[in-house]
């Protein structure tokens, strides 16, 4: 059994637990914030791009774009896996990385061209045997346009030089700070969003330039957006699940304090007990021996 001194030191360090998690959630909360309204604010223009590109699609028929261009036999492929840099997050990582493990598993390790933001996605698959061919770092207080410019060219010369004949987004969708949701979402060759509603009706726009010029300009910002996109809602994924978590600890962090403080008292109760004890037999002794 514990003695009331080591009781005493647990109650200590789950207090200064208690504050770090307390001090470490209202940080995320104050992240997720500003990395909620990020996403919320691109959201409306990465869907009207999606339906621009669609409707610029139906438009210009068969047009032919070397981001469009479907090969006939997908040899290798490319997968940007997005994960955090540090763990307190709950299962983000894990989530995030056992959906892109069950994609990749499909094809051989060789066949795989890896890209990494975060250290924790590019530790794993390391030791998985899926080393990251490149490593992109973002700060804490979320992606950039420079970011996603960069990994957005990096993926569309993988696939233009024919390294790669896929290339995939393995990313957090954010739903709520309770709620990230794995996704796998195929960055290259580009798919035009399905428009909606009556396609004729699309069809009686006048473009200037024309439908295929306008493609041809735009496709090269709709990877970048996406990109973008994936960015952003990976960041507010990971604030979300690092607040939640730290949420959880600080409950848990108090509820171990409470038992701990009902040990203590119990365990000074029975040394009071058992000291009163002591004095009442050695009075009993004193008086038997008179």
């Amino acid at each position: 059994m514990a003695t009331l001194r080591q009781i005493r030191q647990r109650i200590r360090i789950a207090r200064n637990i208690q504050q770090i998690t307390r001090a470490m959630k209202l940080i995320a909360a104050a992240r997720l914030k500003r990395a909620q309204d990020r996403v919320l604010a691109a959201r409306p223009y990465s869907e009207k791009m999606q339906t621009l590109i669609g409707t610029l699609a139906l438009a210009s028929g068969q047009i032919e774009h070397p981001l469009l261009q479907n090969r006939e036999q997908v040899r290798r492929v490319g997968v940007l896996l997005v994960t955090a840099d540090r763990g307190l997050c709950g299962s983000y990582n894990t989530n995030i990385i056992r959906r892109c493990l069950d994609f990749i598993q499909q094809y051989e390790p060789d066949q795989i061209r890896l890209l990494t933001v975060g250290k924790k996605g590019m530790q794993f698959m390391g030791r998985r045997g899926y080393p990251s061919v490149q490593h992109f770092s973002i700060p804490l207080s979320g992606p950039t346009i420079a970011h996603a410019q960069e990994i957005a060219r990096t993926a569309q010369e993988l696939f233009l030089s024919e390294e790669v004949d896929e290339f995939y987004l393995a990313y957090s969708r954010f739903r709520s700070a309770l709620v990230q949701i794995p996704t796998v979402q195929r960055l290259l060759p580009v798919e035009p969003a399905e428009v909606e509603g009556d396609h004729h009706a699309h069809l009686e726009f006048i473009f200037e330039p024309s439908a295929d010029e306008l493609l041809r300009r735009l496709l090269p910002r709709y990877v970048f957006n996406l990109v973008f996109q994936a960015l952003l809602e990976a960041t507010a994924s990971e604030h979300g699940a690092r607040m939640t978590a730290m949420s959880a600890a600080t409950d848990n962090a108090g509820k171990m304090i409470s038992t701990l403080t009902l040990n203590l008292n119990r365990a000074r109760q029975a040394a009071i007990t058992k000291e009163i004890l002591e004095v009442v037999s050695g009075a009993e002794a004193l008086k038997e021996g008179e």
